[in-house]
């Protein structure tokens, strides 16, 4: 080893995938992880950590970045961008591009994209039916073969059940997750918000809690019928919470996410007609979301991902019937994990990295999430305390959809490594 040696010193060192929780050195070397507290190397680079957490690089399983086909809204560049600034040193990006990502050549397309824009790794989840439509499989082997990780047509449900088992049985054959936006049409109709008093109260149509927990129940019923691997995305109801700890302790191999938005706000916040809170799980009622930081704190619920879907302006500002669903979140979600999970004692900072390092790295089969001996030198740096307020008009994000938009948070990232390059912040490199 012969390349410049890198010392993250004095910071609190925590890895949930070694037990890891210490205050020390961290020492990389040729774009990996050399060890821990070695002695210092005349021309090591010195990165200064005291009252900081050291972190695995954070990993975010629920990505849009829209390319190819809706580059208005984001692109790879802008995307893996908002990305590094929000600590996130690996990200995997969902399918519903224009056209889907059901082909090698687009998975590839999109590997190319990201390995030019030189931010963070991207990782691919492919469609499971062929242009997302939900009639034939998509082809699973030479997906997987091209690099896919997993395979969804998130946007959409996957609502015949006979493709979605076939989907689980193929996938298991290449040892790869089924990632399904669980909802059932018929009952979800045309519905803009949560189904409830506040919906009642506007006047608005409402997507009842049911359109999400019977697919889930559904889909573990598949999935333990066929020995596959089912991830359920962002995770908004009682019921489905339930349904997923049921399926747990039988021994099911069922995995959740559970987005920021999900866990701060409620749908009280649809009483603005503001289309930044018009997300697909909607707002739900407190006792919705009472539920899913209970599924965090016991562990039911294996990971927080953003779930980040940018929209221009031109798209948001029309009425709320008509905007899109969706908000952007890589900017915003570790400030409101460290503000609204860990602060208040809900999660340990060990847990709350472990579902943002390990759990989605193990979920997804990918070499990342640890900072073992050897591994790839992917580290975030973050402050603490730090205490800051919400602009969308500074995101590196090409889009501004939030709802936490003048919201006082505390906890950033300060520095992010991928591979050992200080790509953020973004005018310093190592």
């Amino acid at each position: 080893m012969n390349g410049k040696r890198i010392r993250i010193s004095g910071g609190r060192i925590i890895d949930p995938s070694q037990g890891m929780d210490r205050i020390g050195a961290l020492l990389i070397q040729d774009g990996r992880v050399l060890g821990f507290d070695l002695p210092t190397s005349e021309g090591e680079t010195v990165l200064d950590a005291a009252g900081c957490i050291v972190a695995p690089g954070l990993i975010d399983m629920h990505v849009h970045l829209r390319e190819p086909g809706r580059e208005e809204d984001e692109t790879i560049e802008t995307g893996t961008a908002a990305a590094v600034a929000g600590g996130f040193t690996s990200v995997a990006c969902c399918p519903n591009t224009e056209p889907p990502l059901d082909s090698p050549a687009a998975v590839e397309f999109v590997r190319q994209k990201a390995a030019r824009a030189r931010r963070c790794n991207v990782y691919v989840i492919a469609c499971v039916s062929r242009n997302r439509e939900g009639k034939e499989l998509a082809e699973i082997g030479q997906l997987a073969a091209a690099g896919a990780v997993a395979f969804s047509d998130d946007g959409a449900p996957v609502e015949n059940s006979e493709l979605m088992r076939r989907a689980f049985e193929y996938c298991l054959m290449f040892d790869r997750p089924v990632l399904n936006h669980c909802e059932i049409p018929e009952l979800a109709r045309r519905g803009v918000m949560h189904e409830g008093k506040v919906s009642l109260i506007l006047g608005l149509s409402g997507i009842p809690a049911a359109a999400e927990s019977v697919m889930v129940s559904r889909d573990i019923a598949l999935a333990e019928a066929t020995g596959g691997k089912l991830h359920v995305m962002h995770v908004s109801t009682v019921g489905s919470v339930e349904a997923i700890r049921r399926a747990k302790a039988r021994g099911v191999r069922v995995t959740a996410e559970v987005t920021p938005h999900h866990f701060t706000l409620t749908d009280e916040a649809l009483r603005s007609f503001d289309s930044n809170f018009k997300m697909n799980p909607p707002l739900r009622s407190e006792d919705h979301v009472r539920e899913c930081i209970d599924g965090l704190r016991d562990g039911t619920i294996d990971v927080i991902a953003t779930d980040h879907a940018p929209h221009s302006k031109e798209k948001k500002m029309q009425e709320l019937d008509r905007a899109p669903f969706g908000v952007v979140g890589l900017e915003t979600a570790l400030g409101l994990i460290v503000t609204h999970l860990i602060r208040p004692g809900i999660l340990t900072w060990n847990q709350a990295i472990q579902k943002m390092t390990i759990n989605p790295a193990k979920i997804l089969g990918i070499p990342k999430g640890t900072l073992a001996v050897g591994a790839d030198a992917d580290v975030t740096v973050i402050d603490p305390e730090v205490e800051w307020t919400v602009d969308p008009g500074r995101f590196y994000s090409k889009s501004s959809n939030t709802p936490f938009g003048g919201w006082t948070l505390r906890g950033r990232a300060r520095t992010v490594l991928v591979t050992g390059r200080v790509v953020y912040p973004f005018q310093t490199e190592c």
